[in-house]
Parts: structure tokens; C-alpha cells; sequence
């Protein structure tokens, strides 16, 4: 019993772990250049004396941090990017100052903390604007490098293209907050916010495999120059009288280069007989056709 309370004399700090109190800003608000690496990420920046504590305290690497409002109840895990931040000041993404409901200067509790290791996560876009992206992972994971944990409930933002988007983490394995520092994990996407599913086309509003146009030629048969015609002055066409009333148009018979609309759909025709001649048509050709009957001409030209 002594030597254990020796042990706690020697070593005291082994078994508290960080907690302190800061006021919290965002990142707008740090001194000096503009830090787009700090709100594009899910870490934040503490005071020097903050290293020096978690120095003392030996705290496990890699450096973990949850993040409570108390007034509201609400906290978030991070981790840690830099120690220049002004004593008794913290600065943060902005987006994790909204989860928190955090306003400029409110006070907020960081307590080190040690998460499991990611296994699974599902993210929720809070706009269908994030499917315009071809491959939606590559992006997550790309964005997630300069995060440090996930927390199960959070509302993230991710910049691509010089555009915003949201996400919802809605579900974390094997916790509700978990690292991915150095992790394999499975990620999944939920159906976007404001996406809907493209309604099927009814039968009647499906688009028609033949031309309406083609379709009644097939019905009428070809007729060449049935259009009507149109005066360049703009006037009306007199109607016929019944005395002047156009001839009917007959239906053409097939002609070679003219398409066979009524062919049926589909059918190919492949016609490889060789057809002869009756003996009255061979008759008729060797009747007309004469050979070398024409007249004879010669370049050079008779003196007489």
C-alpha cells in the first residue's frame, strides 16, 4: 500500500489527463496571414504553454482532443496543428464553431482523449451539388487528410474546385468518435439532401422507335412532291375549285433507289437466286440487239 502511494508521489502526472478551459475563436480571427490550411481541416491551434502541460503529462501521440460547450452541451473531437496560438486562447475551424455553437470569445473545455481506430464511416451531402463531382471518394479522402478525428453527428466542410460542401457524418465505427490517422476505412455515401430519383417515363410518353413521318409514308405508299406550296408574298393559297380539284395521287410501284416502306421491321432478305431470262424476253434482246451496227468514222480525212 505505500509503495502504490510512492508511485503516485513519483509519477503524478501519469494519471491526469489534459483538461483546461480556453476562449475560442476562429481561424478568421488569428493574428498575421489568413490560415486556409486550418479552416480546410478538423484540427486546431492551442497556446504554447498547452505543450508544455501535455509535455509534462507525457500524452500519447498522436495529440486527441474533445471539445465541449457546456452551456449547450455540445462537443466535437479534434486534433492539434500548432502551438502559436495566444495564451488562453484557442482557434478553430469555423464550421467546428458552428457544431458547437460556439460565438467569438465563449469558453470552451479541452480534455485529451484516446480513440479507436476507424474501421467505417457513412457521410450525408447536404447538397446534390456534390454528385457534379466524378469521383466523390477520391475527393473525401483527399480532404480528410487534414482532419484527425470523426464524430459521429458532426457537420464537416470540405473545399474542391474553390466550393464548399457539407457532409454529415452520420455513422463512425467502432465509435461514435473515432481517429483516422493512419487508418483503412470504408466510407459510403447516404442519398444526398434535395437529390430525387428521376421518375420512370410512362408507356405513353416513351419516344417512338419509327418516325411519325416515315410511319405514314409507309402507310400511303412514296409519293414524290406532296408538300404544299407557299406564296413568297405571304398570301393565302386559293383553294381549289371541285372543277379544278387535284388528280388523286396513286400509290407508286417499287422503284430500284426508292426505300420499300412497307418492308417489315426487322426482316433482312437475302436473295442469292440466279434468275434467267424466259425464252421470249432472250428472243426480244437478240432481236434488238445488233453487234457492230453503229457507223464507222477515221481521224484522217479524205482529199477529195
Amino acid at each position: 500500500m505505500f509503495h502504490f502511494n510512492g508511485f503516485n508521489m513519483m509519477f503524478p502526472d501519469h494519471t491526469r489527463p489534459f483538461n483546461s478551459s480556453y476562449k475560442c475563436y476562429s481561424v478568421y480571427m488569428l493574428p498575421g496571414s489568413e490560415r486556409h490550411d486550418v479552416e480546410n481541416g478538423g484540427k486546431i491551434i492551442m497556446p504554447p504553454s498547452a505543450l508544455d502541460q501535455l509535455t509534462r503529462l507525457n500524452v500519447e501521440y498522436p495529440m486527441l482532443f474533445k471539445l465541449t460547450n457546456q452551456q449547450r452541451n455540445r462537443s466535437t473531437h479534434s486534433g492539434v496543428l500548432e502551438f502559436v496560438a495566444d495564451e488562453g486562447k484557442i482557434y478553430i475551424p469555423y464550421w467546428m464553431m458552428r457544431n458547437l455553437l460556439l460565438e467569438e470569445g465563449d469558453i470552451v473545455q479541452v480534455q485529451s482523449v484516446s480513440l479507436p481506430t476507424a474501421t467505417f464511416s457513412r457521410f450525408q451531402p447536404q447538397s446534390a451539388d456534390f454528385l457534379d463531382i466524378s469521383n466523390q471518394k477520391a475527393v473525401l479522402e483527399n480532404a480528410l487528410r487534414n482532419f484527425a478525428c470523426l464524430t459521429t453527428g458532426d457537420l464537416i466542410a470540405i473545399k474542391y474546385n474553390n466550393k464548399i460542401y457539407e457532409l454529415c457524418v452520420l455513422e463512425t465505427k467502432p465509435g461514435n468518435a473515432v481517429t483516422i490517422i493512419e487508418c483503412d476505412m470504408n466510407v459510403e455515401f447516404a442519398q444526398a439532401i434535395g437529390y430525387e430519383e428521376p421518375k420512370p417515363m410512362r408507356r405513353d410518353e416513351e419516344p417512338m422507335a419509327i418516325d411519325p413521318a416515315h410511319l405514314a409514308s409507309a402507310q400511303q405508299g412514296f409519293v414524290a412532291f406532296k408538300g404544299e406550296g407557299n406564296r413568297l408574298d405571304g398570301k393565302k393559297k386559293k383553294e381549289p375549285s371541285i372543277s379544278e380539284s387535284p388528280v388523286p395521287m396513286q400509290k407508286m410501284n417499287y422503284v430500284r433507289g426508292i426505300p420499300d416502306y412497307d418492308h417489315p421491321f426487322g426482316l433482312l432478305r437475302f436473295d442469292r437466286t440466279n434468275r434467267s431470262l424466259d425464252n421470249g424476253d432472250e428472243e426480244k434482246k437478240s432481236d434488238d440487239f445488233k453487234i457492230f451496227q453503229g457507223e464507222g468514222f477515221t481521224l484522217k480525212k479524205n482529199r477529195k
